[in-house]
């Protein structure tokens, strides 16, 4: 398994000795070997279209075994991993295919035809289903595994984009190092082993479920449970022969709805993990008293994996995201960028080799967010306790997470500004006890006959579902501050 493919050699060596070993679990299941024999493969299949040493493959595909393959198969060609989200529409899809510009862009079967306008310029457009099916796998299936393409530490892996507080998304150019040093860590941190059985009911377009449960699974030799898609009934059926969930808080308090949940059902697991969005304490306290588990809260940005996890031994305390990983420095700052005190809320910054490299195409606001000495700005403010516990009390630039997905107001604002009839808006996350936080949409008419309805219609043809608004509320004005800014802080305590 020797390879100078930094990523690729760091995937496998969890695996060394334990190829002929289950690695995904279910009918489509894949040993190591099978796995990365097909991945290799997909690697072929890619040369054959095309990808050289740091061409980008961008996919937009629903979740199977056959996706991790093409995501490790585009690592064993050179390339760069860019996936989307499904939910993704075909204008926003222009967008992510203009500004990355792929050599090859992998769809479904099904929306090949409605994404060839935006595609025109891709070279090369495949499909894949999540049967398993599709164009690309019938050119992999007649390849030989070719050899990992050498890659250095500091080789681009993947870019992932993250929405823009002025509605243009920036690519987030992560490393080889960037990935693999990460995943090293939360193996060690979370006690991961072959004897591990991870459910795996993530989406893989986002880095929680790519990045975080998968690269820690091959690391470690474990085993997944893949699930399509959150199934609380199929959940719950698989915890007596699984050890691991990762989840979003949805996951929990969907499970917490469900009488079947009980100490004896979750007897076998060991660990309960939650991220990408805020753990109400409430859930956190339900949790422990209806399964006699703590969940272990972290915290994590696309731009970093994760920085932070409370700690697997000791205290896992509620409303924290715990401690700085292993080789991961935080500091709180203040305006001028000068460290604060503990108990004091600042703004978080993080640095050390799980950090991006930058944003594509992007200098200025590269520059703007990485410090020359390798500081990130998350955004996001928080403080640090006396003990050492980080907790993050807001994001700085009205960032919406709901159900672990990220939402950035000014995006969702300029698709209501623009409908006939609106004069303003102003898009505000409110508390919601499933979703961690939903979309509300306060609009300002310049025709009072426009509807709620015109707005959800024009939101959900431009925007992905998950950005679109769950509330709507008609003001007669916005409230502003004596410099004509929006007090979003007042509407957020109007309508929470």
């Amino acid at each position: 398994m020797d390879t100078d493919n930094f990523l690729l050699a760091r995937l496998q060596q969890g695996c060394a000795g334990r190829e002929a070993e289950v690695f995904i679990d279910g009918p489509d299941g894949r040993s190591f070997a099978r796995f990365f024999e097909n991945a290799g493969r997909m690697a072929a299949a890619l040369q054959a279209l095309g990808v050289r040493p740091g061409d980008r493959v961008a996919a937009q595909v629903g979740k199977s075994a056959e996706a991790l393959e093409l995501y490790v198969g585009t690592v064993m060609a050179g390339g760069v991993f860019l996936p989307l989200n499904p939910a993704y529409t075909p204008a926003e899809v222009g967008y992510f295919l203009g500004d990355a510009a792929p050599q090859v862009f992998v769809t479904a079967p099904e929306h090949v035809d409605e994404l060839a306008e935006v595609a025109r310029a891709v070279p090369e457009v495949v499909t894949l289903g999540t049967d398993g099916n599709g164009s690309l796998p019938d050119l992999a299936a007649g390849q030989g595994a070719v050899p990992p393409v050498p890659r250095a530490a500091n080789d681009l892996a993947a870019i992932l984009y993250t929405s823009g507080t002025t509605g243009r998304s920036k690519g987030a150019m992560l490393t080889h190092r960037a990935l693999a040093s990460n995943s090293a860590t939360l193996v060690d941190v979370w006690r991961f082993t072959p004897d591990d059985v991870l459910i795996h009911a993530l989406p893989i377009f986002h880095t929680h479920g790519l990045f975080v449960a998968t690269n820690v699974a091959l690391m470690a030799g474990a085993s997944l449970i893949f699930h399509p898609a959150f199934d609380a009934d199929a959940i719950l059926e698989d915890m007596p022969r699984a050890t691991a969930l990762m989840g979003v808080p949805t996951f929990y308090t969907r499970l917490l709805d469900r009488p079947e949940l009980t100490p004896a059902l979750t007897a076998n697991m060991r660990l309960f993990i939650s991220g990408s969005a805020p753990l109400l304490s409430e859930t956190h306290a339900r949790w422990q008293a209806r399964t006699g588990h703590t969940i272990l809260e972290r915290y994590g940005m696309t731009e970093t994996n994760m920085n932070t996890s409370n700690p697997y031994d000791g205290e896992r305390r509620p409303g924290t995201v715990g401690f700085p990983l292993p080789g991961v420095e935080l500091k709180i700052t203040g305006d001028n960028g000068q460290e604060l005190p503990d108990g004091e809320i600042g703004t978080i910054e993080v640095r050390g080799d799980n950090v991006f490299a930058g944003y594509w195409q992007m200098p200025e606001k590269t520059a703007e967010e990485l410090r020359p000495d390798g500081w990130f700005v998350t955004g996001d403010l928080g403080m640090r306790d006396k003990d050492g516990y980080i907790t993050i009390v807001g994001r700085s630039k009205d960032l919406i997470i709901s159900g672990g997905l990220n939402v950035y107001p000014k995006e969702v604002e300029s698709v209501i500004d623009d409908i006939e009839g609106v004069r303003e808006s102003a898009v505000i996350g409110v508390p919601d006890a499933d979703f961690g936080e939903q979309v509300v949409a306060v609009v300002v008419r310049d025709d009072p006959t426009l509807d709620r309805g015109t707005v959800a219609r024009v939101a959900g043809e431009r925007l992905a579902k998950f950005k679109c608004p769950r509330r709507i509320e008609f003001v007669e004005a916005l409230p502003r501050n004596t410099m004509g800014k929006v007090q979003k802080n007042a509407l957020r305590e109007t309508y929470s």
